[in-house]
């Protein structure tokens, strides 16, 4: 009977450990609420408590709840409302500016603000760029509205496309909200050598994205530590940019949709800053040319050591928003408020 009592522990701790933590469900749901991630809540509950128990033990004790009764946590839950409201805007302000700067948009950082909160129009700068940067960030409002959803759908995808592609012109072969007509494709150096290399094709373009949004679905709440936040970011973004569904604005969506699992974890967005665009695109550069053109059943995301390179990017990048978040809850802490 001990032997038997020593092995269902030794094999079962983590359920012992959930179980456990069921006179304290009022206080995990507080504190989740407030946006403290879960390593901080299972810190906060061994010392208050004089608990043993990891942040896996307090994801799993949420998990086995009606989901239904916890709603998403975000990373600014809990600040006053004034800060809360200011670091929205300056995340939206920030990741707007460096994706579409990574595309070409000419705005500076404090003229993508400037476009952003008082609607200014900037002398000498083209209509296009005005319009790419109001339509980035109706695409982050949308991302925030996603972030409520059980499922991401085609039709959540064409929306997000028509945000980040709005005004732009009617053409039967370029849809805007809908797969790509046309082949598109992207060009690298090969040996000292101009390459180009083609995406999906339109063809294997629906089913390809029919296969990537249920997996897509199946990780949406996968990102429940950083470094799994990490994982599910690369995956997102290289197996999208890999098939590159749209005739254009891909990169975009990319880093758009790669940040919906890290912000239903209650994660910031991470975002990749334009001083590192030239490391960005050599890095989806050796993936896209190691691993090939993809096929309807190939699959979506094959490995190669590129990976790696890209999540030590991610890993560098995810810096700047969490210490933007950091300043915030510290200038709430400062009125005694979070």
């Amino acid at each position: 009977m001990v032997t038997d009592v020593l092995l269902c522990d030794s094999l079962f701790p983590m359920k012992r450990s959930v179980s456990k933590l069921a006179p304290f469900e009022a206080r995990i749901k507080t504190l989740r609420k407030q946006g403290f991630p879960l390593r901080k809540i299972a810190a906060i509950l061994n010392d208050q408590h004089g608990l043993n128990v990891s942040y896996n033990a307090v994801f799993s004790f949420l998990k086995t709840r009606e989901k239904s009764l916890y709603p998403p946590a975000f990373f600014f839950d809990g600040l006053p409302n004034d800060i809360r409201d200011a670091l929205i805007k300056r995340i939206t302000a920030l990741w707007t500016y460096d994706s579409t700067a990574i595309e070409g948009n000419t705005l500076t950082l404090g003229e993508t603000i400037k476009v952003l909160e008082l609607g200014l129009t900037i002398s000498g700068k083209p209509l296009k760029d005005h319009e790419e940067v109001y339509g980035h960030a109706k695409a982050v409002e949308l991302i925030y509205d996603l972030i409520k959803m059980n499922k991401i759908t085609c039709a959540n995808l064409f929306d997000l496309h028509r945000c980040v592609m709005q005004k732009s012109a009617i053409d039967a072969l370029r849809p805007v909200g809908g797969w790509k007509k046309e082949y598109n494709g992207t060009t690298g150096v090969r040996a000292g050598k101009p390459v180009y290399i083609e995406y999906a094709s339109p063809a294997d373009t629906p089913v390809l994205m029919t296969r990537w949004l249920k997996e897509f679905n199946r990780k949406l709440d996968s990102a429940e530590s950083p470094a799994k936040a990490i994982n599910v970011y690369a995956w997102v973004h290289l197996s999208f940019v890999r098939i590159h569904p749209f005739f254009d604005g891909n990169g975009r969506l990319a880093r758009l949709l790669a940040n919906l699992p890290l912000l239903r974890c209650a994660h910031p967005p991470l975002l990749i800053s334009f001083a590192r665009r030239a490391e960005y695109i050599d890095c989806l550069w050796e993936y896209e040319n190691g691993v090939g053109v993809i096929k309807r059943d190939d699959r979506l995301l094959p490995p190669h050591q590129a990976i790696n390179k890209f999540k030590a990017v991610l890993r560098e990048e995810w810096r700047e928003s969490q210490a933007i978040v950091i300043q915030a809850r510290e200038q709430a802490a400062a009125r005694g408020l979070n």
